[in-house]
């Protein structure tokens, strides 16, 4: 099994796919109501969909990227505003934290080999 993608709702379509596109994501998909990005590396892609009244949306999405730090520092030339800026964390990953036009949580982050082994994995 493969997770194909994660639909984020939006308020504004336009100053959404604007700030997908800054952080680096292409436009695949681009309609009034629902908009498709892919990631710069590997397959993976998100969505996002009008929705008409305010939602609250409880996800966070992670976007991984071995350069974080300079990420991070290109979008800040570009005018994008963290709550966060990359943090060493306790559980082994560096972080920065983010909101999109619409108040989604995002965090750019990078964890290596710890993403997917961490030393506290359950042993199978």
């Amino acid at each position: 099994m493969n997770l194909n993608q994660v639909t984020l709702p939006v308020s504004n379509m336009d100053k959404a796919v604007a700030f997908y596109q800054v952080l680096g994501f292409t436009l695949i998909v681009d309609t009034p109501h629902y908009a498709r990005f892919e990631c710069p590396m590997g397959q993976s892609t998100f969505s996002l969909s009008l929705e008409p009244e305010p939602t609250m949306n409880g996800a966070v999405i992670y976007f991984e990227h071995a350069e974080l730090d300079r990420w991070v520092d290109d979008l800040l030339t570009k005018g994008i505003e963290f709550a966060q800026l990359p943090t060493d964390e306790a559980y082994l990953w560096r972080e920065a934290i983010l909101f999109d036009p619409s108040g989604n949580k995002l965090k750019l982050y990078w964890a290596g080999e710890n993403r997917l082994n961490p030393p506290w994995r359950i042993k199978t």
